[in-house]
């Protein structure tokens, strides 16, 4: 018929998409939901992947999103490819780009692991210095760095792009800089790549150097960065401290547990039917994921607060009332 004008792969690590499987089994007693089906269904489906990325990637016609992360984060990244891709007639936003799919070619098993974390956006030189951690925070200039932090549901990517609109600061997270380091092809990429493809949990002071290297970058560059989703326990704020000192700010959109489960529920119930979606909102998993985020983010938002870095923001709000009351944070700030 034609050559589509863009192909969207929702990539998703092999485990999770088990478990999803597994639990609508459970739900709605589908026979073809059973292990040994599942095993050969998600085998097929890698095999048959593979050489369809390769093709579409050759034509640059194909963007890969993790779809291991929550729907809004997932939507929010499939709206910015679409208006930066589809729709080129204003000056595009900064944005998720096509993860250097070629990999696939290397090992059958990087499609469940690469493509597990957020989308690489386009990423500047980090140019890794030698030496070790502790010497980041000898550079001059005060790091123009925010922590955006925020349960599932309390708009954190829909602000983190308007603040890089706004503001002119980069967006990044964890999941970015680990996709970039295992695109560099790297000692330390390489290494974290079997410890992955070992299903052994990556140990988190690479994350944490990975995000220091991020930052140290970013200030030579004069540019800022704005952090999502970090930190997300009082170790990892502790640890980023004692490396590269306090943040510029950290804002906190503050939403109740019940107001984030409305619309992640609301949200469900408008994904074109989606089964995924309501069956997460309706076998609790909405209510476990804000609890725990509630959970682990009041030792943080307290240490914060100690420190008067902390801006609350009342996510209860309209998207463009929260906004401003980020612009208003901002423009407190002196570091910025």
């Amino acid at each position: 018929i034609c050559t589509p004008d863009l192909v969207v792969f929702l990539a998703c690590a092999n485990h999770r998409l088990k478990e999803r499987l597994e639990k609508r089994a459970e739900q709605q007693g589908r026979p073809d939901d059973n292990p040994k089906a599942t095993e050969r269904r998600l085998t097929n489906f890698k095999q048959n992947t593979i050489p369809l990325v390769k093709y579409f990637q050759e034509r640059g016609l194909i963007v890969t999103l993790d779809a291991d992360r929550d729907e809004e984060e997932v939507f929010c990244d499939i709206s910015m490819t679409l208006d930066n891709k589809l729709f080129p007639s204003k000056e595009p936003v900064a944005g998720p780009s096509e993860l250097d799919l070629s990999l696939l070619s290397e090992t059958s098993s990087l499609a469940d692991v690469a493509c597990k974390y957020d989308e690489a956006e386009e990423e500047e030189e980090i140019g890794y210095a030698e030496g070790t951690a502790e010497s980041y925070c000898t550079e001059q200039k005060k790091p123009k760095v925010i922590f955006m932090m925020g349960g599932p549901g309390s708009g954190k990517a829909l602000q983190c792009e308007r603040m890089e609109e706004r503001f002119g600061l980069r967006r990044v997270t964890l999941g970015d800089l680990l996709c970039s380091e295992l695109q560099s092809h790297s000692d330390r990429g390489r290494h974290l790549q079997d410890v992955l493809e070992r299903g052994e949990q990556l140990p988190e002071d690479t994350l944490l150097e990975l995000l220091c290297e991020a930052v140290a970058s970013s200030v030579r560059q004069g540019k800022g960065l704005v952090i999502s989703g970090f930190p997300r326990e009082l170790r990892q704020a502790e640890e980023y401290e004692a490396k590269m000192g306090d943040p510029g700010a950290v804002l906190l959109l503050d939403c109740s547990s019940d107001t984030m489960c409305s619309r992640l529920q609301c949200r469900g119930r408008s994904s074109s039917g989606s089964s995924l979606h309501l069956d997460r909102e309706r076998d609790g998993a909405s209510d476990r994921r804000t609890d725990s985020f509630c959970s682990d983010s009041q030792p943080v938002a307290a240490h914060y607060e100690r420190r008067k870095l902390l801006h609350r923001i009342d996510a209860e709000r309209s998207p463009e009332e929260v906004f401003a009351q980020i612009c208003q944070a901002m423009d407190s700030c002196s570091t910025f």
